[in-house]
Formats: C-alpha cells, structure tokens, sequence
C-alpha cells in the first residue's frame, strides 16, 4: 500500500501577513479586556442576620455620672477607687467602683459596685453589686486585671468591733461566669 500524498495546505506556511493579523488580533483581545474589568471585590459579608459589634474604642462608663444604690442621706456619694476593663468579654469596658458615703466622722463602709455604659441613655448603670456597704468592709488595694476583679477588704468578726478597728483582712476576686460575678479567695487570704 502506498502511503497517501496530502496536497500543501496554504496555511501551514507562514507569511508576513499572518503575523501581522496575529499581532493586531491579540492587541484587540488586550484592549477590548482593559475595557471590561471586573469590580472591585469587596470584603462584605453576605446579606443576613446581622449581630452589633462595639465599637473599635468605647470609652468606660465614668462612676461620676452614676446612680448607686446606696442611702446616703443629706451627705453626698464618694468615688474613693476605680478602674476599667472588659469583665465579660464583651469587647466593651465596665467600671468597677469603691464608692462610699462622704462621712464627716469615722470610717463609713465601702461598696463596690460594676458598672456598664446604658445601651439606650448612654448613661452608666450599676449592673453588680461585689460588696453591699452593709457588710461594714473597706477597701484597700484594688484593680481589674485579666477580666478580674481584685481587691483586699477590711472588716469586722463581730458586730461589737468599733468602726475604728477592722479585725478582719481578706483577699478576694471576681471573675464573670455564667452570667453572674462569682467571687473566690485564694488559700489563706482571711486572718483576723
């Protein structure tokens, strides 16, 4: 058998003319391509529910402007400490505040109170309470550090201990679990 004869085909020989279509094709592929980009991609998530994040930098709520429930009379309140911190990891700070009747006399007790700036009024509001002044407890170190609540108390083993003389030394802390402040002492932290 013999092989078979292909006739040359035109195309398979190149001219100057080829290239030149090829050049002018490929620049209209270029061209037309710059004109028709795609949009710019957006980091947007997809439509749905949405959740409210706080903002990148909230202020903590300022004690000052707060409502303690605490029954002062005629005296004014007293902010003795504060400090600030994100308690319950919510990215918004609260203020935890030392707050205490100003007493022309003695040493009136201590409360301790978490504060939270007010969604809606933007007003802080007392949302815990660590120490209720009726314990008669003072306050001497104190800070929020880690998302805890740390403070040394002074107070009393019986009610007839004289305001004057705290008999009573304790170090606590407060730390937000489960949607409540649970308080813990390390070992050995009560003498009296």
């Amino acid at each position: 058998m013999q092989p078979s004869v292909v006739p040359e085909l035109a195309h398979t020989h190149t001219r100057p003319i080829h290239w030149v279509a090829t050049a002018a094709a490929l620049a209209g592929v270029v061209a037309f391509s710059s004109v028709l980009q795609p949009d710019a991609a957006t980091a947007a998530p997809p439509p749905g529910p949405q959740t409210k994040s706080a903002p990148a930098h909230t202020a903590p709520p300022d004690p000052a402007a707060a409502e303690f429930p605490l029954d002062c009379g005629r005296m004014k309140t007293v902010v003795k400490k504060r400090a600030s911190g994100d308690l319950d990891g919510d990215g918004r700070p609260e203020t935890v505040a030392v707050v205490h009747c100003d007493s022309p006399m003695g040493t009136p007790p201590d409360g301790v109170y978490v504060l939270t700036q007010g969604v809606d009024s933007g007003e802080p509001r007392v949302v815990a309470t660590l120490v209720d002044p009726a314990d008669r407890n003072n306050v001497d170190d104190f800070a929020v550090r880690d998302g805890e609540v740390i403070t040394t108390l002074f107070g009393y083993s019986a009610s007839d201990v004289p305001s004057c003389c705290p008999d009573v030394h304790e170090s606590v802390k407060w730390r937000w679990a489960n949607g409540a402040f649970v308080r813990s002492a390390p070992s050995a932290a009560k003498s009296v």
